[in-house]
């Protein structure tokens, strides 16, 4: 019987550069074949930091010099998510056709509601962009933008990263999952909307992709929620000389971890988070972190850090 599998690709999936995505995504691609041979049925999410803020920094260069609008985040996350997904969904149909597997594979643009009163509107943290002036920061500020100044370097903008509530296009990855499908969705952690009546505004933020993962996992009913990250192992004492390297924990044990600050605000946090939500939500489920090479042994239980 086939399980179903939430796969979340880090940076290391995607290279950051135009040439680094297209050789990064290739090797990937095998990775995901790897997990399809043995029995996965597939729904995939990746990162999308430094290619949204590639966007991001062009379209706003461009407006500058034609004198015509900028881009908005909700729309440069579209655009993330269009070529990302694009890349890896004829990258993994062209390493499935060689091994004599046909399967389609399709990108989902998706958008994930959140909370238009969040706490992280009003303290963002998520930089984007390139750097810029201290003239062109006071200009930032003044369209009510946030700023942050980097000493040495200069200014960028940091833009708010609210918790995802609900996945809107929801339905549709579900029916394509359950009639056999690979899918792509919620890349970059979603486009955040607020709703408004019957409407969607785009928000100018970046969902955590991690948090997103776990909800993406827990509303499509996944088995297993593998997050593919730098390293094999989560490890506690991760500052010191000596991390100490997990091989389990339970929900009781991540969360004394997590209150006793083992793991980094910005880098392991949201991964044990996503992890904790999906495993908590229904018993029998497991949630597995680890590097993307190893992704086909933590699959069959020889390796990574297993939250259940």
């Amino acid at each position: 019987m086939k399980k179903k599998v939430v796969v979340a690709l880090g940076h290391r999936a995607l290279g950051t550069t135009f040439p680094e995505q297209q050789i990064a995504v290739k090797s990937s691609a095998r990775i995901l074949a790897d997990l399809v041979e043995e029995g996965c049925q597939l729904i995939i999410t990746h990162s999308n930091a430094p290619q949204v803020g590639m966007i991001h920094t062009a379209l706003n260069e461009y407006a500058k010099t034609h004198e015509t609008y900028g881009a908005p985040m909700s729309i440069c996350s579209a655009m993330s998510q269009g070529y990302i997904g694009y890349d890896i969904q004829n990258s993994l149909r062209a390493e499935l056709l060689k091994r004599g597997i046909y399967k389609t594979v399709s990108t989902v643009i998706t958008q994930v509601t959140v909370d238009p009163y969040d706490e992280s509107f009003y303290h963002p943290v998520k930089v984007i962009g390139r750097y810029m002036t201290k003239e062109e920061a006071q200009e930032e500020e003044r369209k009510g933008n946030f700023v942050v100044e980097e000493p040495g370097k200069g200014f960028r903008r940091i833009v708010a990263s609210p918790k995802p509530l609900d996945i809107v296009e929801l339905d549709a990855i579900n029916t394509l999952s359950n009639a056999g499908h690979i899918v792509i969705a919620c890349g970059g952690g979603g486009i955040p909307v607020l709703k408004q009546g019957s409407t969607l505004k785009g928000a100018g933020a970046v969902i955590e992709k991690d948090l997103v993962s776990g909800r993406l996992a827990d509303q499509t009913d996944a088995d297993m929620l593998m997050i593919l990250t730098n390293e094999e192992y989560v490890n506690i004492h991760y500052n010191s000389d000596n991390p100490l390297p997990l091989k389990h924990m339970t929900p009781a044990e991540a969360l004394m971890h997590i209150e006793n600050n083992e793991f980094g605000q910005n880098k392991m946090l949201p991964k044990i988070e996503a992890s904790l939500h999906f495993v908590s939500q229904k018993p029998g489920r497991q949630a597995v972190i680890t590097s993307i090479d190893k992704a086909k042994e933590a699959y069959m239980g020889k390796t990574g850090t297993v939250i259940s």
